[in-house]
Formats: structure tokens, C-alpha cells, sequence
């Protein structure tokens, strides 16, 4: 990203997502749309429009359209995700290098998993300038406790051992969520630069009901504090 003043979209799927930035935007507006709230401001000499979008991929999609359509500069979308890679532990986060639906299968029609029939791209990929500014801002703020990686959306909340294996030896996903693919694919089918930063709550194996409440405000907290080291930088 160039070195100005950006309009910059910010997305939480769950309110304790986006709670911080409440408190620390300087507010100047917000406006209601499609049952969502935007809200408008000013963080670190930047414009920002941050808005909670609801859990899953339509929800996800709809926001960061409308988003698009009032006109920001690229999309960052915060959040907590179940780890699929056997390195990730609870608190870890993933900055994503690219986002695949892995609830598309068309298998039966000799379409690979994850693939969307009869469309180019089926694999959306992250910004560049925008992966390393998350990546580098992890590792000030949490060093060691971070890696680029592949997000795996899906309207599915994976919780059995056997599908994080599937999911990470198939696809390559290094965690699973239920937006970052859809924000993704609408981000470049209008050639919007985003990127996807997960803290991982569970390891998808069953667990999260254990340890999923307890880490939400944590990484509302890690997630505020990425994206405020990301424009100070920005």
C-alpha cells in the first residue's frame, strides 16, 4: 500500500471483535445498512469504516460489499478461528496469504474440492503489502506466535479431529473460520486489496467449548491491538 491517507474498511464478525475500536476511533458519522451498522471515524491520521458483520459467509459477504460501495481502499477483517496446522496453539494467529471456501464441493460433478464450477479463481489471494504489514505487526506485539497461511472458510463449525486432519492434508488450511472466503472473493472480484488475521480459540477437535467463551475477549483484545500497530504503519 502507498504511503497516504487510506480509507480503510474493518471488519469483526462478533461485537467483542470491533468493541475496542469504539473507544479509540475519533467517531464522525455512521450510517445503517442491509440491518448493519458502519460506523465512521478517524484512526492514526486514517478514514475508517468499521462495522460488525454477523457470523458466516453471507453475512460476511453483504458487509464488505457495502463497504466497497462506500468507498474504501482495502478491507481488514478480524476475528477468532479453530487451528487446522499442528503447530498453531490457542492465541497464535494466522495472517492469511490466501482464503478457500472448503464447504464448496461439487466432487460428484468432477470438480476438485473447494473449487467453485465454471469460474476462474476459486482461491482468493491476500494483498501482499497488506500480509507483511499484519505479519510484521504480530511479531512486534506477539512474537513467535504467528505464520502466514491459508484460511478455510465454511458455514460449518468444525469440531471432530478427522476434519482438521482433512482440511489441513487436503487443502492446505493452516486454520478454519466461517467469513474470511467470502469477504475474500467479494474483495477481488472488485479488486479491493484485503487481508484475513485470525486468533486461533480452539484447535477445531471438539474443544472449544472449554477454552472458545474464555478466549473471545483475549482476542478481541489481540485484535485491536493489530490493527492499531497495522495503520500506525500504514
Amino acid at each position: 500500500m502507498t504511503k497516504k491517507a487510506l480509507k480503510i474498511g474493518i471488519i469483526g464478525a462478533m461485537v467483542e471483535e470491533i468493541e475496542l475500536l469504539h473507544k479509540h476511533v475519533e467517531r464522525t458519522g455512521s450510517f445503517d445498512k442491509a440491518g448493519i451498522t458502519y460506523v465512521e471515524g478517524k484512526l492514526h491520521g486514517h478514514d475508517v469504516v468499521f462495522c460488525k458483520s454477523g457470523v458466516g459467509k453471507v453475512n460476511a459477504a453483504v458487509c464488505t460489499q457495502l463497504l466497497i460501495d462506500a468507498g474504501v481502499d482495502c478491507v481488514l477483517f478480524t476475528g477468532v478461528a479453530g487451528a487446522l496446522d499442528p503447530g498453531l496453539n490457542i492465541g497464535d494467529i494466522v495472517v492469511s496469504t490466501s482464503c478457500v471456501q472448503h464447504d464448496m464441493d461439487c466432487r460428484p460433478l468432477g470438480f476438485a474440492r473447494g473449487q467453485i464450477p465454471f469460474q476462474e479463481t476459486s482461491e482468493w489471494v491476500a494483498d501482499d503489502s497488506l500480509v507483511e504489514l499484519a505479519a510484521s505487526a504480530c511479531e512486534s506485539l506477539f512474537p513467535g506466535r504467528s505464520m502466514k497461511g491459508k484460511v478455510l472458510s465454511g458455514d460449518q463449525f468444525i469440531a471432530s479431529r478427522e476434519a482438521v486432519r482433512e482440511l489441513h492434508e487436503e487443502l492446505g488450511g493452516a486454520c478454519t473460520e466461517m467469513e474470511g472466503a467470502s469477504l475474500a472473493q467479494v474483495c477481488g472480484m472488485n479488486g479491493v486489496p484485503f487481508v484475513v488475521i485470525r486468533s486461533m480459540s480452539d484447535k477445531a477437535d471438539g474443544s472449544a467449548h472449554v477454552n472458545f467463551a474464555d478466549f473471545t475477549v483475549e482476542a478481541s483484545v489481540n485484535s485491536h491491538r493489530i490493527i492499531d500497530e497495522m495503520l500506525r504503519h500504514m
